[in-house]
């Protein structure tokens, strides 16, 4: 199906929930919403179900316009970061019920299809069992399993696994890329992930603060934000802004103010094709990632000392002071480093993001990326 949003806006008393906006989805891809609380990401989700209405704007599907049409008119599966479930019905039931609905499938296809999807969301050995005997993580897939099982032409999930460990997150998430891709439906998935959005992949749509900020291929979207208020939704952990100003064949890195820096300033080589377009106060982008211990050909030393170091999973994110300001380097592995001992970053230059300062639009990105997640 194609669901596309025309001017859409929502305003409930003096607040503007969502300022006008277009969005035209991938007739079955993945689109991500990606954007922190309050967004508005299940504001915009309600609006495509037909839960809520629009204060302006039109929502057609495959051209007809269904702005005024309820949920009960549109054949919509939602799945919500609180559970809903049947509690007088079994597990299996609960998975069934919009199989019986629909019709057309006799007894031994509907616990089949059941079987297999409580298989592929470990919930099989509680087919028996009512939703109050599950806990919250078990209820939220079996939500899931019912919605997967009715196979929606829209499909919209708001944060479906924010309930389940990060294990169990993880597996979950190839097991629905596998599912959406096998499926016909369109799926809208929102997210607060960065990392998520990237493994769901399809593409992405960044909101922030009821605005829709931009929309694309999601590894387009990360490698090429169009301003920072888009890298900043698409970081995690958040990507390093430093001040800096045009320089002679490159730029200079400024303290966080904006001030010189004491002692010899940090320049950064850049392109003549790009450096011939820098004028003004300028914000470098570097990605966690980005930043090294170990030095390459044509690196750039970034001098600093440690302020906080954490080990999440394989990765040290290790927090520093520097002359520029506090950055974060995303490390492999595991590395102890005590509470103000001197380290040096390094830093290619080609996986700088450069934006400026008037509007925060991406003047140019990098030439080369660092690796995501």
């Amino acid at each position: 199906m194609q669901l596309a949003l025309e001017q859409i806006s929502q305003k409930v008393g003096a607040v503007q929930h969502l300022y006008p906006l277009d969005l035209a989805l991938q007739p079955g891809v993945v689109t991500v919403l990606l954007g922190a609380t309050q967004a508005g990401k299940t504001s915009l989700m309600r609006l495509m179900a037909g839960l809520d209405k629009p204060t302006h704007g039109r929502i057609t599907v495959d051209g007809n316009d269904v702005t005024g049409v309820s949920v009960r008119g549109r054949n919509v599966a939602m799945v919500y970061q609180q559970f809903i479930n049947y509690p007088s019905l079994s597990v299996a039931e609960n998975i069934a019920s919009p199989l019986k609905l629909r019709g057309g499938l006799d007894r031994a296809a509907i616990a089949q299809r059941v079987r297999a999807l409580a298989e592929r969301l470990h919930i099989d050995p509680f087919l028996d069992r009512l939703p109050a005997e599950l806990s919250g993580g078990q209820q939220q897939r079996v939500a899931l399993a019912r919605a997967l099982a009715k196979n929606a032409p829209l499909m919209l999930l708001d944060e479906p696994l924010v309930n389940l460990d990060y294990k169990l997150r993880e597996e979950l998430r190839e097991e629905l890329t596998q599912l959406f891709a096998a499926g016909d439906s369109t799926v809208v998935y929102a997210t607060t992930e960065p990392g998520e959005a990237l493994l769901l992949g399809g593409w992405t749509a960044v909101m922030d603060a009821g605005e829709l900020l931009q929309y694309g291929p999601t590894a387009e979207l990360f490698h090429k934000p169009e301003s920072l208020r888009v890298a900043r939704a698409f970081s995690d952990p958040p990507m390093n802004l430093l001040a800096a100003e045009p320089a002679m064949l490159g730029v200079e890195l400024r303290a966080a103010n904006g001030a010189r820096t004491a002692g010899p300033p940090v320049h950064l080589p850049l392109p003549t094709a790009v450096g011939g377009l820098l004028t003004g106060r300028l914000t470098l982008g570097v990605r966690a990632a980005a930043l090294r211990v170990q030095e390459r050909p044509g690196d750039v030393a970034l001098a600093g000392s440690v302020e906080l170091a954490e080990i999440s999973g394989s990765d040290t994110f290790v927090h520093a002071a520097t002359k520029v300001g506090e950055v974060v380097a995303q490390l492999p592995g595991v590395h102890e480093l005590a509470l103000g001992a001197p380290i040096t970053f390094y830093l290619n230059p080609e996986q700088v993001y450069v934006f400026g300062a008037d509007g925060g639009l991406l003047l140019a990105p990098p030439r080369t990326h660092a690796r995501a997640y």
